[in-house]
């Protein structure tokens, strides 16, 4: 008996009930392939450019920095751009997913493929797609993908596709499905980490990043 066996073997005795049978499990696996929808605000039902307009807007509000490039080849130089203007270290901890751009053309960058640690400043992933109903990134762990370059680093830095921008959180759970394999985390990130616990006053980089800068890749 495999552990989740043995988890769910518990639950059904603590509920009294065996495993699902008949038109039970029929109706939960029809639930499971075509798990219905809540209600969808006005706001989000938007033709796609109106929604990438909106996404910009509410991403904005939420004290993200955000900057437009013409494709993704052009990536690694609003990269270095940005990390001069702001006089960050030239040192950044990359998402090996984005490995196949044109990198070396940036030589002032010093480039490392792993999982960020403690001391990282500044580090570039993707975004699996771009909610607009709140500006909200949806990142996706995986391989390529470590979850830890999401929250240690000071500076945060998204690519994401304009093509990968959808209206409410319903659609966004879409694309999850979409994939062969969910993965084990999914990461919901509106803005740079914050908190106004402590009376009130607002703290930037509270729990992870102090800015989140995304780059909105537009072909």
């Amino acid at each position: 008996m495999s552990s989740r066996d043995a988890i769910l073997g518990t639950l059904r005795r603590q509920l009294k009930r065996g495993s699902l049978q008949g038109s039970q499990r029929d109706a939960l696996e029809a639930r499971l392939q075509n798990p219905p929808r809540s209600l969808i605000p006005a706001r989000s039902q938007l033709p796609q450019p109106e929604q990438v307009e909106l996404f910009i807007r509410m991403a904005t509000e939420a004290s993200a920095s955000l900057q437009k490039v013409a494709d993704m080849e052009a990536v690694p130089a609003a990269e270095a751009a940005f990390i001069l203007r702001q006089n960050l270290p030239d040192d950044i901890v990359l998402a090996p997913e984005l490995k196949a751009l044109p990198w070396s053309a940036q030589t002032r960058l010093r480039i490392e493929q792993r999982a960020a640690r403690n001391g990282d400043k500044v580090t570039v992933t993707t975004a699996a797609a771009g909610i607009a109903e709140t500006g909200t990134l949806l990142l996706m762990s995986g391989p390529d993908s470590p979850t830890t370059l999401n929250f240690l680093p000071d500076i945060h830095i998204v690519v994401l596709p304009a093509s990968c921008i959808v209206g409410p959180y319903e659609d966004a759970w879409a694309v999850c499905r979409q994939r062969e394999v969910m993965p084990r985390i999914l990461n919901l990130i509106t803005g740079p980490s914050r908190s106004a616990d402590i009376e009130q006053t607002l703290q930037l980089g509270a729990h992870g990043p102090v800015q989140l800068h995304i780059l909105l890749v537009e072909s």
